[in-house]
């Protein structure tokens, strides 16, 4: 097995059991008590043609893109490799009902779904490396959705560089929108694969967090109704080449809690560990379901990471970019001990040097794999009990947890779940199992 680094085991008294659950129930119905926010009913954002200056990089659109994943070739065994029998190596059955409020649709290149106050979006990736096949993504909905507003958008974006996105955003700008960007100083402004310098020269202002460790969030704040957040960068390579996923959230609450990181940032100018623990609403329900949303470092995201895996009971799935937390796998490790079963994906780079945590896993038998995509699998999302998602910029590493700006969403519904579940099976159907790893 891989050397690990000694690490301080989490606060077991925090992660609780049955009664982490009832004291959680009782903490939302209080607030609901207090009133939730009950903005429903998104819909489509139909967007108008506009004539939009020139932006660089341009997609071609003359050949349709297809939406068949890549072929994946078979692996082929290592005899130096000792492979222990899985967990299981098929995924449990969904078990929860459906609601028929949840609408879903999809994209030239991608999957969605909506119920009530949240909408959810998945990139689907070909593997193709020509630009002329990217079209009809994620990213130009998001473009669909920004030609619809009309008075307010701040983004926080670590990359930036989608096309439809840069159009959408310089022609709100000329309508009168008032824009704000919050971006990194490395890869936000690098001038060799950034749009943001043109926005500069269109007159909207862009803050850089002006610091070696990163701006990393991605998220919108749209016209102050609507947060859009997830792991996807607003780029080619997020929208076309990444496995990756966008939450809207059509909450005030959320909106006020996304405000006000913001401020903190493009106002204030204040980053990573000078950021104040100052979210309003860090936990909320909203239209009957909770909600938790949190932003590292100033919060203790790892510990609300550690609650929720420490209520599994069922199941545990992940797809993990990085996962290099050995508190973590050594909870979700507990969690297997007690019947619960555990299936994860891992982004394939990096994932078997002595950081990452599939060597870990996988010789304790759990049922992980390596992604399929020949470019990235971006998401980092947790799916326990086909009931709470947990998903955003955060990915579950020490530079996440103690340096950089990010993100996180803790959701309970399992209409929503079900979207995520679906996006696993997808990225599970292509993945392949480690073959090159020894297990001592």
């Amino acid at each position: 097995m891989s050397q690990r680094s000694a690490r301080t085991p989490p606060n077991r008294t925090r992660l609780g059991g049955a009664a982490a659950i009832i004291t959680l129930i009782i903490i939302f119905l209080i607030i609901q008590l207090g009133g939730g926010d009950l903005l429903t009913d998104l819909g489509v954002i139909t967007a108008t043609p506009t004539t939009l200056p020139t932006v660089t990089p341009q997609p071609p659109t003359a050949v349709p893109p297809t939406t068949a994943p890549p072929t994946v070739p078979p692996a082929t065994a290592d005899a130096r490799t000792a492979v222990p029998p899985p967990q299981s190596d098929i995924p449990p059955t969904l078990s929860v009902t459906i609601s028929p409020q949840v609408i879903h649709f999809e994209l030239g290149q991608g999957y969605g779904a909506r119920k009530g106050f949240w909408e959810v979006l998945f990139t689907a990736p070909t593997g193709s490396r020509d630009p002329a096949t990217y079209t009809g993504g994620v990213d130009e909905y998001i473009a669909g959705l920004i030609d619809g507003l009309t008075r307010t958008l701040d983004i926080a974006a670590y990359e930036f560089n989608s096309p439809a996105i840069t159009q959408a955003v310089l022609a709100a700008h000329e309508r009168g929108v008032q824009v704000r960007i919050v971006t990194d100083n490395g890869a936000g402004l690098n001038p060799a694969r950034s749009t943001l310098p043109q926005l500069i020269d269109a007159g909207i202002p862009v803050v850089d967090d002006g610091r070696s460790a990163l701006m990393h969030n991605k998220f919108m704040i749209l016209d102050s109704e609507r947060v859009l957040t997830g792991s996807m960068n607003f780029t080619v390579n997020g929208s076309y080449r990444n496995n990756n996923n966008v939450l809207i959230l059509r909450s005030r609450a959320a909106v006020e809690n996304y405000q006000t990181e913001f401020d903190e940032m493009f106002v204030d100018r204040r980053f990573g560990p000078t950021s104040p623990a100052n979210t309003p609403r860090p936990q909320f329900v909203q239209d009957g379901i909770p909600i938790g949303i949190y932003f590292a470092p100033e919060d203790d995201v790892l510990n609300a990471i550690f609650e929720v895996i420490g209520i599994a009971e069922q199941s545990i799935r992940f797809m993990a970019f990085s996962f290099t937390v050995t508190e973590i796998a050594d909870l979700i490790l507990e969690r297997a001990a007690d019947g619960v079963t555990v299936h994860g994906i891992f982004e394939r780079t990096g994932s078997q040097t002595q950081f990452s945590e599939l060597t870990n896993l996988f010789c304790a038998g759990m049922a992980v794999r390596q992604d399929g995509n020949p470019f990235a699998l971006h998401h980092k999302l947790f799916i326990i009990d086909d009931a709470i998602v947990v998903t955003g910029s955060f990915n579950f590493s020490a530079n996440a947890t103690r340096s950089n700006d990010e993100n996180l969403v803790i959701i309970r519904d399992p209409d929503l779940a079900a979207q995520y579940i679906a996006e696993f099976d997808r990225r599970w159907a292509e993945a392949l199992t480690p073959t090159a790893i020894v297990c001592e």
